[in-house]
């Protein structure tokens, strides 16, 4: 975004107001090289006890409230190639998105699911089972990362259920490497731990992803 310079004796004066050093941002993004990415995962035995899918609250009124569209609708017309006509109800017909799990184009948006990057049970399993009710429901519908929700075929989605890498990976291998990035930048987002099997399947993949990177922000 262009922004307008201040004029000099505007930016001598406000200098004078302002403290010699700013704090860093609550929530500063972090760039890594996915090995050690995997490194910051606290390692955890992982319960599913309790589990309960209808604990996270989905799908909300979205980013947008006013807009009609609940998340689901809001993440479809983001990741769409060819945006969809938007109809009453958000009632999407058209459009065109790239499945990147099984490296398919869909053009139809009931073809696609929203899937939770990390499953729902998978995240209870690692940590969100002592969230509050309204942190479960920002998790469920996070927009804050691009890689938190993603738009992929309904059978992809249905192929992985709530299974980690140690036990699904895409089927196109060639994004391996992007899926475990995503994967490791979601727990990490979200402060989730993870299990041995999924920690030495992280590291499988990561020795074959040199060049590959993890960001991530923490979660408010």
């Amino acid at each position: 975004m262009l922004t307008t310079v201040l004029r000099g004796l505007a930016a001598a004066s406000l200098a004078s107001l302002l403290p010699l050093t700013l704090p860093a941002p609550a929530h500063a993004a972090e760039t890594l090289p996915l090995a050690e990415a995997v490194t910051r995962l606290p390692v955890e035995v992982e319960s599913r006890d309790g589990y309960d899918r209808s604990a996270f609250r989905h799908w909300n009124t979205g980013d947008i409230p006013d807009d009609g569209c609940n998340t689901r609708h809001e993440v479809l017309l983001s990741e769409a190639v060819e945006p969809p006509v938007v109809g009453s109800g958000c009632r999407l017909s058209g459009g065109r998105w790239w499945s990147y799990y099984d490296q398919t184009w869909v053009t139809s948006a009931s073809g696609l699911d929203i899937d939770h990057m990390v499953p729902l049970a998978e995240s209870w399993d690692s940590g969100a089972s002592a969230w509050t009710a309204q942190r479960r429901e920002a998790y469920a519908n996070d927009q804050g990362a691009d890689a938190s929700l993603v738009a992929v075929t309904a059978r992809s989605n249905r192929s992985k259920a709530d299974q980690d890498p140690a036990e699904w990976l895409p089927s196109a291998a060639e994004v391996h490497c992007q899926y475990v990035a995503e994967w490791v930048a979601t727990k990490l987002r979200w402060s989730l731990a993870a299990d041995d099997a999924e920690v030495v399947a992280l590291r499988g993949v990561a020795a074959g992803c040199q060049a590959q990177t993890v960001t991530y922000e923490p979660a408010p």
